[in-house]
């Protein structure tokens, strides 16, 4: 064996093309007249030159020697056994080389397709004629294709002629379309990403309304009684005698008194089974098992709708991965749309290139930036960082003890009779001291932001860091808020009484869930005219003075940037307290796709008229990552309470469908009971371990077969990419020997000429 065998049997299996690719260069190619002669007669030749043609070659003559071989050495010793059992391994992936399709063959067919189109071009007709010939010509695979086949290929045809009239009557009729095209154009695709997630939200939001309105709320309006005022024990009767003379406006805005006794809140819904008949037959609908049900209903379902959106996000993240070598010429030579025909549409699409290509650029600087730090450069930032983050976490604790103060002052303050404070007599103040707490949660959750801004700048972090450490660190400031929120709620409403004679205890509310609401409703609102606030009273007004006055001093005070992760927030933190009070208050899906729907205008004025754009630019697909993975958390922060109170907690004895309950789960453990014997008994099995076990074993055979395809996928994928370097390759040798033809016809020629000048130089000298 060569001393060339031996070092190509210990390179790895990676190298397969890296040595076919050496074979194919130490190959000799024709560099004298005679060989270009000989290619001129049969140009066929040529093409054995390729290098895909020469790699090919080489790969298959190295696994015929390498299986010789192995032959041989099976018959010598065990030793050599092993060594061609490694080897045999190694030539896996050249055999799926030599197997792979030759790019480089066209079809007769495709070639003639190709240069009827190429002839199209310069035919002298209209350019929608043009079009109709190329589409006429490109579905020539018809012809080829009989029977069934060419059935499935109409029929595909068909679907997707179908699905193309679909989208595009579904474009026209998009909501919000200009105002994303605009914001688009001034602010890029990471910010108008955030807008579409606004768009996201407000379906997924009046889906659940469906879903409430429907199954819940619906039938408590056609099927609903008076209760039972006439029991003077009775809990229920002691709820809803009480009296709700208030004020109109207080109590749409606390959604106490006549508010409280509307289908907003969980209090008046019935614990009753409504009876009806339909053509004689009785029929029943069971509402509080409808009321748990629909709850687990839209729960599951926004699960599955964010996993299934970030799912699409991290294939969109994969793609953009894959260009990241090339992402310049792909955003320059691929970026516009051809589509666009008016003029003030292709400025924004010129604007929102130029964004894209800035941000590639400062993503690259602070790379560079990073990488060129010295070490004591790196250790003293690492000091830094670890002392913001101290004062984060004392910022934190600070946060949550102010609101948990704050709630205990407020409920004090609330419970004190009249005659000892006698200022309690006034509704505004009462008022104020309702709206406390939610006035004290919204304060801080726009202040202590601007200082985790000001902390984050101290840490130089790349600006995708930036958004992460920030959007962390805020999530937790507001989730920390609401737990420190429910948890005061808890120790007000988790007081079950000693005995079931009596509807509650001292210090009991009379309806806990619709207090619970009540609260949460009036965090949504406060929210809500908080954003108003700031958006059209304080920013509007420093914006003007940013724009009118051009000195440094009006710059610090006005100037504004679109800061995502602020307002990513914003909208997160509104939807956490829709997922965390709608079981209380049924109806505030409804309110939260309004405030969705009005949030997108807001939040539109902010980034257009009191906004500039900011150095930060924001990619589309990570900007969508980012949404869907701290909507996830906040998921799962807001469906733990409603799990525990359903499960835990003990419901209210005078008002909601569980009235009487021991837990709210406990009636679908009275319905399971009364279902068939079949039903449980398939339940039960389901929940032994005779069935836990081997479904734990099919689906870990399904994981390791999904796995394994994934491996085979990407190994496929690998090949293809270096069987697509080798038709570079290809093209390159092609011009290679083109240039090298015409130098040589340039240089034949030269000598010709040459000749000819002797020849005529030496007739000149003889006829003298």
């Amino acid at each position: 064996m060569s001393g060339g065998d031996r070092n190509r049997k210990k390179a790895p299996r990676a190298q397969g093309w890296e040595e076919a690719g050496a074979e194919f260069y130490q190959e000799s190619y024709p560099s004298t007249d005679t060989d270009f002669d000989v290619l001129q007669k049969d140009p066929k030749q040529l093409a054995t030159l390729l290098p895909s043609k020469q790699n090919r070659a080489a790969t298959i003559k190295r696994i015929r020697t390498s299986t010789d071989t192995k032959t041989f050495r099976r018959q010598t010793s065990s030793r050599s056994r092993r060594e061609s059992t490694t080897r045999r391994a190694s030539t896996a992936a050249d055999v799926q080389v030599s197997m792979l399709p030759d790019l480089s063959e066209n079809l007769s067919n495709e070639q003639r397709t190709w240069e009827e189109i190429m002839q199209i071009k310069a035919l002298p007709v209209s350019m929608a004629q043009k079009r109709e010939m190329k589409a006429k010509l490109q579905s020539e695979p018809n012809l080829r294709l009989q029977g069934f086949e060419q059935f499935k290929w109409k029929r595909r045809k068909i679907w997707q002629k179908l699905e193309a009239q679909i989208k595009e009557s579904y474009a026209k009729l998009e909501l919000w379309k200009s105002d994303l095209k605009r914001i688009e154009g001034n602010c890029g695709t990471g910010v108008v990403a955030y807008f579409l997630f606004i768009k996201w939200l407000l379906f997924l939001n009046f889906g659940i309304f469906g879903l409430v309105f429907l199954f819940v709320t619906l039938p408590t309006l056609i099927f609903n009684k008076q209760e039972d005022t006439e029991c003077e024990d009775c809990c229920s009767a002691m709820y809803f005698n009480q009296s709700t003379d208030s004020n109109i406006i207080l109590d749409l805005v606390q959604g106490t008194g006549r508010m409280e006794r509307t289908i907003l809140f969980y209090g008046v819904y019935s614990n009753e089974t409504f009876s009806y008949s339909i053509n004689d037959t009785l029929m029943y609908y069971d509402l509080p098992l409808a009321y748990i049900t629909v709850t687990l209903v839209y729960f599951i379902l926004s699960l599955i709708a964010i996993v299934k959106s970030a799912a699409k996000d991290f294939k969109e993240r994969l793609v953009e991965g894959e260009g990241q070598f090339y992402q310049y010429c792909n955003l320059i030579f691929g970026g516009w749309d051809f589509c666009i025909h008016n003029e003030k549409t292709a400025v924004m699409k010129h604007k929102a290139i130029y964004n894209e290509i800035k941000g590639f650029i400062e993503v690259e600087r602070r790379e560079e930036e990073r990488q060129n730090r010295t070490q004591q450069e790196r250790t003293k930032l690492i000091i830094i960082r670890f002392i913001v983050n101290l004062v984060v976490l004392c910022v934190l604790a600070a946060s949550a003890a102010a609101i948990y103060f704050v709630f205990a002052y407020s409920t004090n303050k609330l419970e004190e009779s009249p005659e000892d404070i006698p200022f309690l007599d006034s509704s505004m103040e009462k008022l104020l001291y309702e709206f406390l707490p939610s006035i004290s949660i919204v304060l801080l959750n726009i202040l202590v932001p601007m200082i985790f801004g000001f902390l984050v700048n101290a840490e130089k972090y790349s600006p995708v860091n930036v958004i992460r450490i920030t959007l962390v660190r805020t999530v937790f400031l507001r989730l920390s808020s609401l737990f420190v929120l429910y948890a005061s709620l808890y120790a007000k409403v988790s007081c079950e009484p000693e005995n079931s004679e009596i509807c509650l205890s001292a210090n009991c509310t009379t309806c806990w869930e619709t207090f619970v609401g009540q609260q949460i409703y009036k965090l949504v609102l406060t929210d809500f005219a908080t954003h108003l606030f700031l958006t059209f009273f304080i920013n509007l007004p420093r914006a003007i003075i940013a724009k009118n006055f051009n000195n440094k001093f009006a710059k610090f005070i006005g100037q504004q940037n679109f800061e995502l992760p602020k307002h990513v927030l914003d909208v997160i933190y509104s939807q956490t307290l829709c997922w965390l009070g709608c079981f209380y208050a049924p109806l505030l899906p409804a309110i939260a796709t309004v405030v969705c729907f009005l949030m997108f205008y807001v939040k539109k004025f902010a980034c257009l008229i009191n906004s500039t754009p900011g150095v930060t630019i924001y990619r589309a697909s990570r900007s969508n990552s980012m949404f869907m993975i701290v909507l996830l958390l906040s998921y799962i922060f807001a469906i733990l309470p409603v799990a525990y109170s359903i499960g835990e907690l003990f419901p209210s004895r005078s008002c909601g469908p569980f009235r009487g309950l021991p837990s709210v789960w406990s009636y679908i453990v009275i319905v399971f009971t009364s279902t068939p014997k079949w039903l449980q008994c398939v339940v039960a099995f389901i929940s032994t371990a005779g069935f836990a076990v081997p479904a734990f074993v099919v689906l870990t055979l399904l994981l390791y077969y999904y796995w394994a395809v994934n491996s085979a996928n990407r190994h496929m994928v690998t090949v293809l990419k270096n069987q697509l370097v080798l038709e570079g390759h290809d093209k390159q040798f092609l011009l290679d020997r083109l240039s090298m033809f015409i130098k040589q016809q340039q240089e034949s020629q030269k000598r010709l000429r040459h000749a000819e000048m002797i020849r005529d130089g030496e007739r000149n000298i003889s006829s003298n």
